[in-house]
């Protein structure tokens, strides 16, 4: 069992779930006298240490009943060091870069997603969910993901320390040259391994090896293992952790946002709208047709908190409101649409992307996972998602229902929207946010 996110909640829920586990773990131990269930769990080392109750305090109980089958791993960015360490206070610390995967397995199904393992995402954050079912070729590869990223992370202890592995270099304490190449080099590893796999694999699907692939396929029917048929589906795990110089993600993403033809339609979608430079400049420079959702004020995970974290709704609004006069100026409206997501008592978190080749109703791929498109996403954290490429009709339906109900509960952005009270960007916040657009 194996999840990664950025952190687990404190709330009765969150609660709730740490004992489901205690229980598993328990009957696993009784069923066969040693148990052989291994629960393997990656959270953020800064978000996850937040306050006096937090993901640590949670999941010390786990630690200290089963030591042998509980691995708790709190990755540390290595950007967070020395003076600025000891001067950046909590919660503000986690500007500087986080570990923001989030996958869930349980033997060979992946859940994949972009929510949190918190209470908000299981009753009122709107997200996005993929569930694999029997991916072996999927769990091993976020298996073996999580693995490498937890040997590079700090290990959190019985009594609420946290130690590196031996012989490990420190994320913060030791070399940072050091550090990021030997994460690098475990990430890499993986890859590497994933992509041997996969070429054994198509050599046996189609009994011929192809050369320049780079993905998983999954069986879209059951076959004799003399002759399997040709997938119908495709899944491209795609990693993205620019202190290590892993840059994958960014490199597919920009690829499908420059080769995407005139009239094919791209549906984009982000909690937080702070795309990068390099990816505006596609949207507003290429030939498909775009519509964006974003989250409307309201609801904005940030909304109504207390303290300058207030004030980043508004800064969305300043970037929205900008990005939209480049569209206008450019005379892209019809081309490039931006949509706000409302719904009363609800916050929004979905990200991706849908993409429907010229003529098609149906979308013959998307991406899905923990990349927000902004900045962070590409240069400061540690993501992963998956791209599914399909054509099984059954599996493209669903996909488009997914993005249909998203953007059902949206409207359109016009010049008006800006002209309402709650677009108001105070004049000190138009100022802030490109100093501090990159953080967040």
């Amino acid at each position: 069992m194996v999840m990664a996110s950025l952190y687990l909640g404190t709330g009765l829920l969150e609660q709730e779930l740490v004992y489901c586990l205690e229980e598993t773990l328990e009957k696993s131990l009784q069923a066969k006298g040693s148990s052989d269930l291994r629960v393997s769990i990656l959270l953020d080392y800064t978000r996850g240490s937040r306050g006096r109750k937090n993901s640590r305090t949670m999941l010390i109980p786990l630690l200290q009943r089963f030591p042998e089958q509980v691995r708790v791993s709190l990755f540390h960015t290595p950007n967070l060091r020395g003076l600025l360490r000891h001067l950046m206070p909590e919660r503000f610390n986690e500007t500087i870069g986080l570990q923001h995967i989030k996958v869930y397995l349980f033997d060979d199904n992946v859940i994949l997603s972009g929510a949190n393992l918190s209470d908000l995402y299981f009753t009122n954050r709107q997200d996005r969910y993929v569930l694999l079912r029997d991916s072996p070729e999927i769990a091993d590869f976020f298996t073996e993901l999580v693995d490498a990223i937890g040997d590079v992370s700090l290990q959190l202890q019985q009594d609420d320390t946290v130690q590196m592995m031996e012989g490990m270099v420190h994320p913060y304490q030791g070399d940072k040259v050091a550090y990021c190449e030997i994460a690098k080099q475990r990430v890499m590893e993986v890859i590497n391994s994933a992509r041997t796999r996969q070429e054994l694999l198509h050599a046996k699907t189609f009994h011929s090896s192809q050369p320049g692939s780079s993905l998983l396929p999954q069986q879209g029917s059951q076959a004799s293992e003399s002759l399997k048929p040709e997938p119908d589906t495709w899944i491209y795990p795609l990693i993205q952790m620019k202190p290590f110089g892993i840059q994958i993600d960014e490199m597919v993403t920009e690829t499908l946002l420059t080769e995407a033809e005139r009239d094919a339609r791209i549906y984009l979608t982000t909690g937080y709208f702070n795309l990068t430079q390099a990816y505006m400049d596609l949207i507003l420079g290429t030939r498909a047709k775009y519509r964006i959702l974003l989250a409307s004020p309201e609801v904005n995970g940030f909304f109504g908190a207390k303290g300058v974290a207030g004030a980043i709704p508004a800064a969305y609004v300043y970037i929205e409101q900008q990005f939209y006069g480049q569209v206008c100026c450019l005379q892209q409206q019809e081309r490039v649409q931006l949509q706000e997501y409302s719904r009363a008592g609800w916050t929004f978190h979905a990200k991706g992307l849908w993409l429907y080749l010229a003529g098609s109703d149906l979308p013959c791929l998307t991406l899905i996972g923990s990349p927000n498109f902004g900045y962070r996403s590409v240069h400061r954290d540690l993501e992963a998602q998956v791209a599914i490429v399909t054509e099984n009709k059954a599996l493209q339906q669903q996909l488009h229902q997914e993005q249909e109900q998203l953007y059902l509960c949206s409207g359109v952005v016009s010049r008006s929207t800006f002209e309402q009270p709650s677009r108001y960007v105070k004049l000190w916040v138009k100022l802030v946010t490109p100093l501090i657009k990159n953080f967040f």
